[in-house]
């Protein structure tokens, strides 16, 4: 389908032009990952004026290191959190809809390799089936030994005695991001990146706004604001205690980070379209290999982290974890050399009341919304599936906590992104190389850029880096190679090579500096495995 609409322009010098005419806004949002954007979404569909302001790239921290995966969750039907499968589910099926170019069914295989494995998931599986309703992408399949052999045909056959097959979704995390907030802006919120939040502004005793300062010129702006919410994920204790300290109020920590690792192969290592799915691995946590553009991602782990690096590192033992694991189910086990990139997610856990150590495993998945006594609104917790829900959430407790007037419900539930195509399925999945489809009815607007027909890697073209300065607020190689494009997270030294001629591009485009060292180091770190 014809795009009606020219993409908007991310013009930076203009966007600040615009936050210093401001006067009040009713909301301010600081942090621009999944939850700070779907409450910018949200917000502005329902008649708010809104600024939403991020310290560093849009999706740059947990949200866009997750498992690309759009699930109800079935590690936690196990542990018998139905209220949140059954969300999840039901924000599954939204998400799909609304970002068909971004997000699709996946089908997923668990293996059996003990007589009692295939039943005793199938039926937990069909519980799965039953809670999504109508909202469900596919029937759970009992397979035999040779149907299960043909759904995932890099698996180890020795001892195999059959499988499940179920459904679930999969999504392009960053890119996803990127369309939230571009829909945002779409429909009239201000979203600047590379702008953090320096101090927040309190007139008796309450919050009234915000000082923030642009990273690149270092010139500082003041924003006054009804209402400021705290969607800074893994950090969000630093923007608490910015307000603690100025109200003379102690905040003890909302956020108990883990991490999660994951190894990126080639798609020989597991070829096919169908992701496997191992329940419960020798420390209970689950194992997954999924194929994603192109590659295949190993992972994760739950692991503490006391520390809140913007790209931490994996240890030693989680990379042993996650080959060691593979080396059970793969019937080629790819080996330290065969990893294309290695990359960590922080999750910002929601911290129990009490301690109860260092099993994060244990920790709560679902959202925490708070205010606090000088009407700082924070969340943090949940997971991308569930963004909309969350910003619904954010919105309710404004609103109950009378900082908001009563406000028209949302419509987010049934509001294409931008790119989404209005009718039709978008693209078929997200298992090959990436493309042009990852655009969806933007993908024409590429063809009239230079380097339309120049392509620096499968599926990246000079046009899409153009697109990305143009159109996409990206400012950095990092940008454009880690989030407008994956390469990074797909083929690290790929994009190590290819960073040069992005950055000529990208520097062409912006006539700013687009850090092309920082880059190839932090191309090195994603290529090093721990010893």
């Amino acid at each position: 389908m014809t795009s009606l609409v020219s993409p908007q322009p991310t013009d930076r010098p203009q966007l600040f032009r615009t936050l210093a005419g401001l006067g009040q806004v009713d909301l301010a949002i600081i942090g621009g990952g999944a939850t700070g954007l779907g409450v910018a979404l949200d917000a502005v569909l329902r008649g708010l004026s809104v600024v939403l302001l991020e310290s560093h790239d849009f999706a740059k921290g947990t949200s866009s290191r997750a498992t690309k995966l759009v699930h109800g969750g079935v590690r936690y039907l196990a542990q018998g959190n139905i209220a949140l499968v059954r969300e999840a589910l039901h924000e599954r099926s939204t998400l799909l809809h609304n970002a068909p170019h971004l997000a699709r069914p996946l089908p997923f295989v668990m293996p059996g390799y003990k007589c009692w494995e295939t039943p005793f998931y199938g039926t937990g599986l069909k519980i799965y089936d039953a809670l999504a309703g109508k909202a469900g992408l596919g029937s759970t399949e009992f397979l035999n030994l040779r149907q299960t052999q043909g759904c995932i045909p890099g698996v180890r056959t020795q001892g195999l005695k059959g499988g499940v097959k179920y459904w679930d979704g999969q999504f392009d995390d960053a890119r996803l991001a990127l369309a939230l907030a571009r829909t945002a802006a779409s429909q009239g919120a201000l979203l600047i990146n590379y702008c953090p939040v320096i101090e927040l502004i309190h007139e008796l005793g309450r919050v009234a706004g915000l000082q923030c300062r642009d990273a690149e010129t270092g010139n500082v702006h003041t924003l006054r604001a009804r209402c400021v919410i705290n969607a800074s994920g893994v950090w969000v204790d630093e923007i608490r205690q910015m307000d603690g300290s100025a109200t003379g109020r102690d905040t003890q920590p909302m956020v108990a980070p883990s991490q999660g690792v994951h190894l990126v192969v080639d798609s020989e290592f597991f070829p096919g379209d169908h992701a496997l799915l191992v329940p419960k691995t020798q420390d209970g946590r689950v194992l997954f290999a999924v194929p994603w553009l192109g590659k295949v991602i190993l992972g994760t782990t739950d692991t503490p982290r006391h520390d809140l690096s913007r790209e931490p590192l994996a240890f030693a033992e989680e990379v042993e974890f996650i080959l060691g694991e593979a080396a059970k189910y793969l019937a080629r086990p790819p080996s330290r050399s065969d990893v294309k990139s290695i990359w960590v997610g922080l999750r910002p856990l929601v911290r129990p009341p009490q301690n109860e150590g260092d099993n994060t495993k244990k920790i709560s998945r679902e959202h925490t919304v708070l205010v606090s006594p000088s009407g700082l609104v924070t969340v943090t917790g949940g997971k991308w599936t569930t963004y909309r829900a969350m910003a619904e959430d954010v919105l309710e407790k404004c609103m109950e906590s009378a900082l908001l007037e009563r406000l028209p419900p949302s419509e987010t539930g049934d509001f294409k992104l931008v790119g989404a195509p209005v009718t039709g399925q978008g693209r078929t999945s997200l298992t090959g190389t990436p493309g042009l489809d990852a655009y969806g009815t933007e993908a024409e607007w590429l063809a009239g850029l230079p380097g339309a027909q120049v392509e620096l890697a499968p599926g990246l073209t000079e046009a899409m880096l153009r697109f990305a300065a143009r159109n996409e607020y990206a400012r950095t190689v990092e940008d454009v190679l880690a989030r407008r494009s994956r390469l990074l997270f797909l083929d690290a030294r790929l994009a190590q090579k290819l960073a040069p001629a992005a950055a000529d591009i990208l520097g062409e485009e912006t006539g700013v500096d687009p850090r092309l060292d920082e880059f190839l180091a932090l191309a090195g770190q994603y290529q090093r495995l721990p010893d």
